[in-house]
């Protein structure tokens, strides 16, 4: 054993990964995300369950093994021949969450409110890409573990348990605090390393705050409603309904803007109505409330004054999400939007578009697309 330790040692292979230490954890950290950008698909898939999972319990399995190999725990053993991989294996599975998270999150089409969460995601994951210590900082590292943890238990307890509201994100976060201070502490008590590098309430103190704050986020409706997504808004002239296929007529924009579906300026002759069509992905067998919540932009008082606040159910399974669409007569000229919100108020979406009232006003390019 103490031969084959010595020769990896000199092995190339670890030569050159102790050369390049400095880029390898980022590697593996991109590593992770692009693989999962290629694989991974709806998260109620199993594929993407046992894929979740195993990247959860081998990030905690990881970072223990890693917390005690300073401390000797793994000399003259088959790990102490991998525990220079330990912190690229922590990148890989960082990576590999964060991904699976930003994947299942930008299926939303609007994360103009929800953009500050992301920004948090962002700097979080990175954070270590700028500290002196990178991911041997245990305050970062724990830190980190706790954020996707979090995460991690909003996205699987909802789809195991097929149900989704304030209480289940509420069970799902104290799920995520008790399992995690578990961990810390049983790392703290057997490794004395650990004892010296960290104030155990300090490290309490910081996974507290990070589970204040994001509970902060989702009562101010900062947070996507995951796991449902937003896969398709659009501003319609006409929604029909033949053989269980809905058939959408909206003005498109120029060839040139791709990112768009329909034109954010609407034609629209009296007497006509107004159509907002969404298809919303939801985990097999989730029922939930959705609604459209119809919106007049004031231009003398500033604000949004909202007319209509329409309701409907939906339930999940379908790959290209459950269609429904609301629509409203009488539609005053000038800037709306419909906002595309769970019961609890979180937004899924935002469909904006301007409606241009006028006997002469023919919309120039439009399509009727099937859903």
């Amino acid at each position: 054993m103490k031969r084959a330790i010595a020769h990896f040692r000199n092995s190339a292979l670890r030569n050159y990964i102790k050369k390049y230490e400095k880029y390898a954890a980022f590697a593996f950290f991109i590593g992770g995300f692009i693989f999962d950008s290629f694989t991974l698909g709806r998260i109620d898939r199993l594929y993407d369950l046992v894929v979740l999972c195993l990247y959860m319990t081998s990030l905690t399995v990881t970072l223990y093994l890693y917390n005690l190999a300073d401390d000797g725990k793994w000399k003259n053993t088959i790990l102490e021949r991998y525990e220079l991989y330990f912190p690229l294996a922590i990148q890989f599975f960082f990576g590999g969450l964060s991904s699976a998270f930003v994947i299942y999150f930008s299926r939303s089409v609007s994360l103009s409110r929800t953009m500050s969460f992301f920004l948090i995601l962002v700097v979080l994951l990175c954070a270590n890409e700028f500290l002196k210590k990178r991911i041997s900082n245990k305050y970062l590292q724990f830190g980190l573990y706790f954020f996707v943890s979090f995460t991690f238990f909003t996205f699987i307890i909802p789809v195991f348990i097929k149900e989704m509201n304030t209480h289940i994100f509420i069970v799902s976060g104290l799920v995520s605090l008790v399992l995690t201070l578990l961990f810390i502490i049983a790392i703290y008590w057997v490794s004395p390393s650990t004892r010296t590098e960290i104030h155990i309430s300090r490290m309490v103190c910081l996974v507290l705050l990070i589970y204040a704050t994001i509970n902060i986020f989702y009562y101010f409706k900062l947070i996507p409603p995951v796991p449902l997504a937003l896969q398709n808004s659009i501003a319609a002239h006409r929604v029909q309904v033949v053989n269980d296929k809905y058939l959408v007529t909206y003005e498109t924009e120029e060839w040139y803007v791709f990112w768009r579906k329909h034109k954010l300026q609407l034609s629209h002759k009296p007497g006509e109505n107004v159509y907002a069509f969404t298809s919303i992905f939801a985990p097999t067998d989730i029922q939930k409330a959705i609604f459209h919540r119809w919106q007049w932009y004031n231009s003398e008082s500033k604000e949004w004054e909202t007319t209509d606040d329409i309701g409907f159910d939906i339930t999940g399974g379908r790959d290209d999400g459950y269609r429904g669409y609301t629509y409203k007569s009488n539609v005053k000229s000038g800037l709306w939007r419909v906002k595309v919100t769970t019961e609890e108020g979180l937004v899924l979406g935002v469909i904006n578009f301007e409606v241009i009232i006028g006997k002469s006003s023919e919309p120039k390019t439009v399509m009727t697309k099937e859903f």
